[in-house]
């Protein structure tokens, strides 16, 4: 499965994922719309499908077969994943659609953001005690040594397949993934007849349409606190979306303390340390929800500064809501974006 990370809003194994589907599948009815609602894990984390239709149910065996693709394609911890024996140096490893558009995506947001969102950062990850092998003693001589094999411009395509300058590099496709598996499945239910719908994968949303009493799709954007509860958060913000993939990344979620430091789960590729900075979470809307992922995990490398000014140069056409702490350590929040104005969100909690 696929690690998580640290994750905000809302917040498989393959042969346990059917019986959760079939267990939870049900049909609500009421006066305009009939709603399929599925839940279960999937990609390391919990997912909720909820779609509101007017003819042909969604099988949930289809959506099983969706999510298991992504299963074979890039998780980590299948180690007969596409992904698993890249990282292994298998020769001609063949590559699936999948697998494709998230690492040629992965590449062009990484040179897009100066490296920011690096899918090679993996093994840096893994040593912080963060990825999908058991983290080591940390030392300056550890980070130093893994940082020799880390850098998005070390891997590339070559006649069909992944060629590595560095048999040290390894991918992890867990900042980007989740993203582009909401979209998929999204382009799933539009084709089966389906127009309103939210998809939400381990935090990453993907809606359209209306939900089953007629109305936009509501999300809330959690206050970033170490003591704001999972199962009952205080919400920062609510947003009504519209036809658009959600992403938020924070660093309240994942972290530990060691002799007296504390230590976030966003790894800088470029110092092979967790970052140390004001921004506490960056929530990010896109036409497309892989986008959102990619770009919610660059911004919280980049800080604020640089994220708002990513954002106000269009280099991608995106809209962000960031959460960050001033100099008084009170809680303030920016919205930033050629879409700030028209976004109908809501600020729910005074700053403290």
């Amino acid at each position: 499965m696929i690690h998580k990370k640290g994750k905000i809003i809302i917040g498989v194994v393959a042969v346990s994922v059917l019986a959760v589907l079939l267990g939870l599948f049900f049909l609500r009815k009421n006066a305009k719309l009939a709603e399929q609602h599925f839940k279960g894990e999937a990609l390391g984390t919990y997912f909720s499908i909820k779609c509101s239709v007017d003819s042909v149910p969604i099988n949930p065996k289809d959506l099983v077969a969706c999510l298991n693709n992504f299963e074979h394609s890039l998780s980590t911890f299948d180690e007969q994943s596409i992904i698993s024996r890249i990282n292994n140096n298998e020769p001609y490893v063949d590559l699936d659609t999948l697998f494709l558009n998230v690492f040629n995506r992965g590449l062009e947001i990484s040179r897009l953001t100066d490296g920011a969102f690096d899918m090679t950062v993996a093994p840096l990850v893994n040593l912080w005690g963060f990825g999908f092998k058991k983290g080591e003693e940390v030392s300056d001589k550890h980070v130093q040594e893994i940082l020799r094999h880390v850098g998005y411009h070390k891997v590339k395509l070559k006649n069909g397949y992944v060629e590595k300058s560095d048999k040290k590099v390894m991918l992890d496709a867990s900042a980007i993934a989740k993203g582009y598996a909401c979209d998929v499945v999204a382009q799933f239910l539009h084709s089966k007849g389906c127009k309103n719908y939210m998809v939400e994968i381990g935090g990453e949303i993907v809606t359209h349409g209306v939900n089953v009493k007629g109305e936009p799709w509501r999300i809330g954007i959690t206050q970033p606190t170490e003591d704001n509860s999972v199962d009952d958060p205080t919400f920062q913000a609510k947003v009504v979306l519209g036809d658009i993939g959600t992403a938020t990344s924070g660093n309240y979620r994942q972290f530990y303390y060691k002799d007296g430091k504390r230590y976030s789960h966003t790894i800088d590729p470029h110092t092979g340390y967790p970052v140390e900075h004001n921004l506490l979470s960056a929530t990010v809307f896109a036409s497309d929800c892989m986008t959102a992922d990619a770009l919610a995990t660059a911004f919280m490398v980049m800080g604020l500064e640089k994220a708002c000014d990513f954002v106000n140069q269009q280099v991608l056409p995106v809209t962000a809501y960031f959460i960050y702490s001033d100099e008084g350590d009170h809680l303030r929040t920016k919205i930033v974006g050629p879409d700030s104005e028209k976004f109908k969100l809501t600020e729910l909690q005074e700053a403290k």
